[in-house]
């Protein structure tokens, strides 16, 4: 898994300028994967499928964790979300089927050309950009949503990609983090791995649920939910016995799950303007130029 996120009426109103210069940054981006899928899709599809065959066990997890993952999300809409990080598109495309316009970012390549074939159903809600997500291309507060999944543990630099995530949501909008665990069977194994030359399990840091909680909280989002998930060894005839009672155990306690998601609210939410409906705030939440006309 990996995934994500803004209020056009209000954003013009605010920042015309900033609107435009997402629109453009999106458009430009979207060009670009436009223009050079048509000549690398053929030769990177097969990889791409092949990696997508997915035995019992991967398809339990990834069914837990994305469960999880919208679960904290909630209801999408009508609204704006970002997927930092979103490799094939998995969760762009369950949450476009949800109603969102969503936005995923990616610095490979590859994996937004997979997730451009994914996501053939949501055309006109969905857009996704190659970029880094220490530099996100996008001006401040356009998100309602932001959504980051088995993104920190990868990074050189967490606080920032936290920072530029924050940046990016609106005032009182809702960000959601979905984390490899530390202690648990399923870590235990990847650090094996990394002493025996895993160069991906290398660059790995796993973290509890209070360390993901103080990462989120120093960037400045209130933390309101955690939970745990996937507690079950990684073999695939345990997971079948045992994956009906793991969101029961993610309620109870994070201690031992493989994967941990977090869910918080940016604070400063404007308290003077009149309160309106998601259809009086704007007639068309998508930005102009990156989901199209």
């Amino acid at each position: 898994m990996s995934s994500t996120r803004a209020h056009e009426g209000e954003l013009v109103g605010r920042s015309m300028s900033r609107t435009t210069t997402f629109d453009r940054a999106g458009a430009r981006a979207t060009r670009r994967i436009n223009q050079r899928a048509g000549r690398r899709l053929a030769q990177l599809a097969p990889r791409h499928t092949r990696r997508g065959v997915k035995t019992t066990l991967g398809a339990i997890t990834d069914t837990l964790e994305q469960r999880l993952i919208v679960e904290f999300v909630g209801e999408v809409g009508g609204k704006r979300l970002l997927d930092a990080g979103c490799g094939d598109g998995l969760l762009v495309s369950a949450l476009t089927r949800r109603g969102a316009y969503a936005v995923g970012i990616d610095a490979d390549f590859r994996m937004l050309v997979a997730a451009e074939s994914r996501a053939t159903h949501a055309e006109g809600r969905r857009a996704f950009v190659e970029g880094r997500l220490e530099k996100l291309p996008f001006p401040d507060a356009v998100f309602d949503v932001v959504v980051a999944v088995t993104v920190l543990c990868f990074v050189s630099d967490p606080s920032l990609v936290l920072r530029e995530a924050v940046r990016v949501l609106r005032p009182g909008g809702r960000l959601v983090i979905g984390e490899l665990g530390r202690w648990n069977v399923w870590a235990a194994r990847r650090r094996i791995r990394a002493w025996l030359g895993s160069q991906t399990w290398k660059a790995a840091r796993f973290r509890t649920a209070s360390e993901l909680r103080s990462l989120v909280e120093q960037a400045g989002i209130a933390v309101t939910g955690a939970r745990g998930a996937v507690y079950y060894p990684p073999l695939g005839w345990i997971a079948r016995i045992l994956a009906p009672a793991d969101p029961w155990l993610g309620r109870l306690t994070t201690s031992g799950a493989a994967f941990i998601a977090l869910v918080g609210t940016k604070g400063n939410a404007p308290t003077d303007a009149p309160q309106t409906d998601s259809s009086e705030r704007r007639s068309d939440p998508r930005p102009e130029g990156v989901f199209g006309p």
